[in-house]
């Protein structure tokens, strides 16, 4: 049905592709933020990359837990648990990292930045997609 929230319907799809667009902005941040040479930058590029994978994957994550009772508790969470077991694990033994107590804070930033975005970005498509309203009370001449 044209404006509900269902799967398949207009907001869905918009709330689906919005996902995949922020989390590809996030990783193309994390690709990019190497080149990055304005001020702050030596913090800039030591924390950006936490907190861009952080916001790519809370957008990734929302994708696979919408069917779910609460899809953004749970992407928040599972994104949160994945990026702080990276750090605790050193990469998961198989990625190098470089641990540093600041990332555990950026990456929880990167999913509080994600979910404020999420909550804007819902509340826009919601207001774009929703059914126009009806002539209720008016009179007809």
């Amino acid at each position: 049905m044209k404006g509900s929230d269902g799967p398949g319907s207009d907001l869905a799809t918009a709330i689906t592709i919005r996902n995949v667009v922020l989390a590809v902005a996030g990783a193309a941040v994390l690709v990019l933020g190497s080149a990055y040479s304005g001020p702050f930058a030596e913090a800039f590029q030591a924390h950006s990359g936490n907190v861009a994978v952080s916001f790519a994957l809370y957008f990734a994550a929302l994708n696979a837990t919408a069917r779910y009772q609460r899809p953004r508790l749970l992407a928040a969470s599972l994104t949160l648990l994945a990026v702080e077991l990276f750090e605790v694990t050193d990469g998961f033994g198989v990625m190098a990292n470089t641990y540093d107590p600041i990332d555990f804070v950026a990456n929880a930033a990167g999913v509080g930045l994600a979910v404020i975005v999420d909550l804007g970005t819902t509340r826009v498509l919601r207001r774009r997609h929703e059914p126009p309203p009806r002539d209720r009370g008016k009179a007809s001449t």
